[in-house]
């Protein structure tokens, strides 16, 4: 089952830094959202995958993340 993990930062460098770390783990891009006007980044995920996302979510100090 797949799952929807969104964080909000609070710049856009951060936002392309939280993608390409995402990418560079191993995470199809077509999985990785990023929406610049409200600062988030949308995971597509399989449940098994979302203890690893979290983690490089958090490495870049999320405002929030649900």
């Amino acid at each position: 089952m797949f799952k929807t993990i969104t964080a909000t930062y609070d710049s856009e460098t951060t936002l392309t830094n939280v993608v390409d770390d995402l990418i560079n783990d191993g995470l199809p891009r077509e999985k990785v959202f990023s929406d610049t006007a409200l600062l988030q980044i949308k995971v597509i995920a399989p449940e098994a995958s979302e203890s690893g996302i979290n983690q490089i979510l958090m490495r870049h100090s999320p405002v929030n993340i649900s």
